[in-house]
């Protein structure tokens, strides 16, 4: 773990190595001060050293910290989707916000004071011992007793700050998801029980911190115990020394002098355990994402070109959890040529989107191959692969910018005149073109001053542009009206007749005109036909037909 971290600190490695020798020069000056050169130091050499000391531990720990946000951002971007169910959304946002500033305050920390401590305190000690060895004992008595109170304090204050952090994933999870549907809780009046679950993970993420804050706080009283109580050792023999002749009342004075340094050390000592005993547990989080490896990965000699759009799925079992024997998909077989319209349809849970997922690689299967263009897709380099199976997923996502700017997302240097017949194919230009700014016009993050049909049509043009040869419609035309997704169909069927096309619905007028339609039940194969066929044979497409055309609804009513 850290090597792990230290690796992070990359080009500001001067400042850390600076910050500790002004550290050792800004000790060193200040050990000084009872030679009388007090006024010379406190004018000139400490406040120095002290100021460049600072300044420097501030430009490596915040630096520090930049590097690990970007670090563990780039890896983050080679993760597959199983990584990321692993850690979780919410858990990501931890690591690289509340944990990433955990570390960059514990690692400035160190770099000052937890040099300029223990130099403090070994320097006193050894002027301790210069003045007089005898007494000096019971001042090492008193670190050690004090060392072993700490290290037992902070090994059980370790132990809750490890479950604090998850607990802060818990918090928020509950105000992403909050906030990304507020729309729907405002709309079901649900603000009191939002508020309610809210509440309960922040109360319990409060419980943890004052558990460990007791325990931490335990640190003090034990301190100044043990402190006070050598003062007095250190007193009560001392006199008896002076007494007997052995010690001056000045040897006794500068001792005292030094024991409170070193005492004061201690302290500083103290305070860089505890953020050390917190920032662990944040390194330890932060590790994991930097030493994650990414669950799929380009083969060792890619293939880099797609011949085209077939696709054939042998004998695939599928399950997001491998060995937990719960298959999402189990024993599919399916052959599609290239250039054929598909439609998939079926329940809710069925498995319709962990199939198509499986064709862009964004999955691997348990057992089984999927191949595209007559080759597996784990022969393929995961760019050349993605950038010819277009996906338009069931949640349109756009991001803010430009209408263009998201349109670039297909195609990044195109002619004006591609952007425009993509948006006409995909019945978007309608509205486009209206807008005050046209292909200029601001989109809100996620698309949110854009209507759900709006962001649909968008999001399928921008899937248009990468011309692929294979494109694959996740239910990406359930808001927009039946018209309009008719027209959509027939403009795609015109335009890119050679194009492989994958389109799952829940409106069998959506897929009816399609060469075959899949008809998928509880993760396997019901049916595999054209609309005519599974009419006469398939039992679960014959209710939805009726269901549809006869009597309203949908698939997941009955």
């Amino acid at each position: 773990m850290i090597k792990i971290l230290v690796k992070q600190i990359g080009e500001y490695k001067k400042d850390a190595i600076i910050t500790p020798v002004f550290t050792v020069l800004e000790v060193v000056a200040e050990l000084l001060v009872p030679y009388a050169i007090a006024a010379l130091i406190d004018q000139g050499i400490e406040a120095g050293t002290c100021v460049t000391s600072i300044s420097t531990a501030a430009s490596a720990s915040a630096g520090f910290a930049c590097n690990l946000r970007q670090s563990m951002f780039e890896n983050i971007q080679t993760f597959a989707f199983s990584n990321i169910d692993r850690f979780s959304t919410a858990g990501l946002v931890t690591r690289m916000t509340t944990d990433v500033t955990n570390m960059q305050m514990a690692f400035q920390m160190c770099l000052r004071i937890a040099l300029r401590a223990p130099l403090m305190l070994i320097c006193s000690m050894a002027m301790c011992l210069l003045i007089n060895a005898k007494l000096s004992m019971i001042f090492l008595v008193a670190i050690v007793v004090l060392a072993a109170a700490t290290a037992l304090i902070m090994s059980k204050a370790m132990k809750i700050y490890n479950h604090v952090f998850h607990r802060y994933d818990d918090l928020n999870a509950s105000v992403q998801e909050n906030i990304s549907a507020i729309r729907v809780v405002k709309a079901f009046v649900r603000e009191d029980y939002e508020n309610e679950k809210f509440t309960k993970a922040a109360a319990k993420l409060y419980e943890l911190f004052v558990r460990a804050e007791k325990l931490e706080a335990l640190n003090m009283p034990v301190m100044m115990f043990i402190v006070y109580g050598c003062i007095l050792a250190v007193s009560w023999f001392g006199a008896r020394f002076i007494v007997a002749g052995s010690m001056t009342t000045g040897s006794l004075t500068s001792l005292f002098s030094y024991v409170m340094t070193a005492f004061s050390s201690l302290m500083m000592l103290s305070m860089v355990f505890v953020m050390m005993t917190m920032s662990a547990a944040s390194g330890r989080r932060i590790a994991e994402v930097l030493m994650e490896r990414p669950g799929i990965t380009d083969p060792a000699s890619p293939i880099d070109t797609v011949k085209d759009g077939s696709i054939d799925f042998d004998h695939v079992s599928f399950s997001y959890r491998q060995g937990s024997g719960e298959k999402t998909l189990s024993d599919i077989d399916l052959h599609i040529r290239s250039g054929e319209t598909i439609g998939i349809i079926g329940g809710t849970g069925c498995g319709k989107s962990s199939l198509v997922s499986l064709i862009s690689r964004l999955y691997d299967v348990d057992s089984g191959s999927v191949r595209v263009g007559g080759e597996d897709v784990r022969s393929y380099g995961l760019e050349a692969l993605r950038g010819q199976v277009a996906v338009v997923l069931q949640k349109n996502v756009l991001f803010s910018g430009t209408v263009m700017d998201n349109l670039c997302w297909g195609k990044a240097e195109g002619y004006m005149d591609e952007y425009r017949n993509a948006c006409r194919m995909a019945c978007a230009d309608e509205f486009v073109e209206r807008l005050p700014e046209g292909y200029e016009s601001w989109v809100e993050r996620g698309g949110a001053n854009f209507s759900g049909g709006q962001r649909q049509r968008l999001c399928i043009a921008r899937a248009l542009l990468k011309s692929p040869r294979v494109l694959i419609l996740d239910d990406s035309t359930s808001a927009v009206d039946t018209a309009t997704d008719t027209r959509i169909r027939k403009a795609m069927q015109t335009a890119i007749p050679g194009t492989t096309k994958l389109i799952i619905a829940q409106r069998v007028s959506s897929v009816q005109d399609a060469d075959r339609i899949l008809v998928l039940d509880n993760g396997r194969v019901s049916g595999f036909d054209t609309h005519e066929g599974l009419l006469k044979t398939n039992s679960i497409y014959q209710e939805l037909y009726e269901v549809q055309t006869k009597g309203g609804g949908d698939f997941d009513d009955q």
